[in-house]
């Protein structure tokens, strides 16, 4: 059976790149479709202000290439989203990749055709094709989650989403702004819109913990020693959990006294950034050292918020960790401003968006502008957008209606020849998500590579290997906090979502022996033919 690709590939971000990158490396014929104008997936959309990743950008970054390191110069600690969109651009032209991805074109359906071993995919565009494999690189969180609060079309102004932000930008001056969500979006864009405003109201369901970044311009002497040095840098990183390179204190915070455990807190707080974590081994293991740090974020809340009733609504009840924990630059500095109010909407639902504004608690509250930063859905959200159907044609989204299931993260049952990069089940979003992509990305490309050589056409897991892992996801997940609290790792946001832990808590260096111990075993777990 003739085919037109080899492989199609499902978005053009930092996934769905390097994957065209490798495939086309190694002779095969691949060709990405992307929904947006432009590489960069997440960086492409999510445009508000303040958009910023909360990973050092010089660990943010790709590490296939040597001479691709060398040359692009970050400027910041952080980098913002312009930054980044400006280094995925130029990943796109240095490596010549836009001539094999049809820009503003959404794959609409996949489904494999059993007699002919091959996915039939169809676009919003019309198009039909052929491909051998289909490869998802939609990101983890690129799905925006508009939340059903009834009359929501009934506002006149207009209604901004964080994670489908107009890319000209908005001009808040002058306006009076109300916003839905105190998550990451929000944290980050929250203190820029509140510059901008002639009024800020904060709309709060669950209060959430913050590190400050302290991001700054990156000196020149510390980028030519990470230059100097990358390689050790890279290794050291895939041996972390989170594959960051950020130093563990493997010490209890429980057993460490008092007064050396504030000092190590502080210590890290003043460098900033997701190592906080990190002071300690266990923060996520125990329930008491996890209070210790909790502790000391809600302590400095309230030194920063003057007002203490604020200061109070501001500060989280739960487990520190168990939802992301966010990075920020005067988040909490920005409700002593005069131009801000905090809603309280913990206990009661906002009740409706009326035609100038919203009811909340009994009150009216008048606007010139929405903004809904009430974030994604998450992990599955993108891939269940799309019609994909597997043998028999069962669809994949009545294969997860109970929850999300697969190998490795990386393949499903009934499914041959899909790959997911990033997919449910593997650490993803628990990590830096660039190494996590490229040890995805490699391990699919060495698989077509083998797959070719041994003359096979087809890849699908076993339900055996399937529900094994699955197993062991979940093993993990129990282990930890993590999934003590209703979170998007689980899918709390969405009305109707099924509970499940999606990542891999495993860690990045768990995860990386898993797959190379299936690789060595001949590809162990799944049936080639």
């Amino acid at each position: 059976m003739s085919t037109d690709f080899d492989a199609v590939i499902i978005g053009a971000g930092f996934g769905g790149m390097y994957m065209l990158h490798r495939l086309r490396q190694k002779g095969f014929a691949a060709r990405v479709f992307e929904a947006g104008s432009g590489v960069g997936g997440t960086w492409y959309w999510n445009r508000y202000p303040g958009a910023r990743c909360d990973v050092e950008s010089v660990q943010y970054s790709y590490q296939f290439s040597a001479e691709l390191e060398q040359e692009w110069e970050w400027t910041e600690r952080y980098a913002t989203q312009p930054e980044i969109l400006r280094y995925a651009n130029h990943v796109a032209d240095r490596f010549d990749l836009r001539r094999d991805i049809q820009f503003e074109t959404r794959i609409t359906a996949a489904v494999f055709d059993e007699t002919a071993n091959v996915w039939r995919v169809e676009t919003d565009k019309g198009d039909k094709i052929a491909a051998r494999f289909v490869i998802t690189a939609m990101g983890c969180l690129s799905s925006p989650n508009t939340p059903k609060i009834e009359g929501l079309a009934d506002f006149k102004g207009p209604t901004y989403h964080t994670g489908n932000w107009p890319h000209e930008g908005v001009d808040f001056t002058g306006k009076t702004v109300g916003v839905i969500g105190t998550g990451s979006s929000a944290i980050q864009s929250i203190p820029i819109m509140a510059e901008q405003a002639r009024h800020l109201t904060v709309f709060q369901r669950t209060a959430n913990y913050t590190v400050p970044a302290h991001n700054k311009p990156l000196d020149p002497a510390y980028v030519a020693k990470v230059k100097a040095h990358y390689p050790e840098m890279r290794k050291r990183a895939k041996t972390k959990p989170a594959g960051i390179d950020f130093v563990i204190n493997m010490a209890s915070a429980i057993e460490t006294p008092e007064a050396e455990r504030r000092r190590l807190f502080e210590e890290r707080w003043a460098y900033g950034g997701l190592g906080f974590m990190a002071s300690f081994s266990d923060l996520l293991l125990n329930d008491e050292s996890n209070q210790t740090a909790a502790d000391f974020v809600r302590s400095k809340i309230r030194e920063v918020v003057k007002d203490p009733k604020t200061a109070e609504i501001l500060t989280p009840k739960n487990i520190i960790g168990c939802k992301r924990l966010c990075v920020d630059t005067g988040y909490w500095e920005t409700f002593n401003r005069p131009n801000v109010t905090l809603v309280d909407i913990s206990d009661k639902p906002i009740e409706r968006i009326t035609a100038n504004g919203l009811s909340a608690k009994g009150q009216d509250y008048t606007f010139d502008c929405l903004v809904l930063a009430t974030g994604f859905d998450a992990m599955t959200g993108a891939l269940l957008k799309v019609d994909i159907r597997g043998r028999g044609g069962v669809a994949l989204k009545d294969k997860w209606r109970e929850g999300p299931k697969s190998y490795l993260g990386l393949t499903v049952v009934g499914f041959p020849n899909l790959f997911t990069i990033t997919g449910p089940g593997s650490p993803s979003v628990l990590t830096n998500m660039l190494p996590s992509i490229e040890q995805h990305v490699d391990f699919i490309a060495d698989c077509l590579e083998t797959l070719r050589a041994k003359g096979v056409n087809v890849i699908e897991p076993i339900d055996e290997a399937q529900e094994a892992w699955v197993g062991q996801v979940g093993d993990f997940a129990n282990i930890t906090l993590r999934s003590t609290c209703s979170s998007w790792y689980v899918g709390a946001n969405i009305p109707g979502k099924p509970r499940v832990f999606m990542p891999y808590i495993g860690g990045l260096p768990a995860y990386i022996a898993a797959c190379e111990t299936v690789v060595k075993n001949d590809y162990e777990g799944f049936v080639l033919a």
